[in-house]
């Protein structure tokens, strides 16, 4: 049995990035494992999220989705400074939603427009003491994505 991906197959990694030191471990493991076992491509994904709670005006979603344009720019820029001397093919991506659904649509639609490549979501593990008790991203990854999910300690 070889652990090797058939000829032809790229291997497609999906990292949830907030900018957190989780997310920043997770984004680099994912270019080492890339640098290692070629071919393969990162999409790098930010959601902003609003709880359901929140209720803004017009004029205050129009504040806050600037400002999410903005925390999403420098969210690129700081993965095109960690990924420009790996050489890897990369994108960056920005969505508003929950956050493990956005991810794992990015990953099926990735999964359709190239069902012969492999793809992985990646993310960083919280330390948080209440993402233990209550749940994380990690955690409801693990539990409904339909692709394979790799937890970065």
């Amino acid at each position: 049995m070889s652990a090797e991906t058939p000829p032809g197959r790229e291997l497609h990694l999906v990292i949830g990035f907030d900018g957190s030191s989780a997310a920043i471990r997770a984004l680099d493991a994912a270019a080492r494992l890339l640098s290692v076992r070629p071919p393969g491509r990162i999409t790098v994904v930010w959601v902003a999220h609003l709880s359901p709670a929140v209720e803004l005006s017009a004029d205050a979603v129009s504040i806050v989705e600037h400002d999410f344009d903005q925390v999403a720019a420098e969210l690129r820029t700081t993965v095109g400074e960690r990924l420009a001397d790996s050489r890897l093919p990369w994108d960056f991506q920005w969505r508003q939603g929950l956050i493990a659904a956005e991810l794992i649509a990015v990953a099926e639609s990735v999964q359709t427009a190239k069902p012969e490549d492999v793809v992985v979501l990646l993310v960083g593990s919280s330390s948080s003491a209440m993402h233990r008790i209550v749940g994380s991203i990690a955690v409801s990854l693990a539990h409904h994505s339909p692709v394979p999910v790799t937890i970065v300690p």
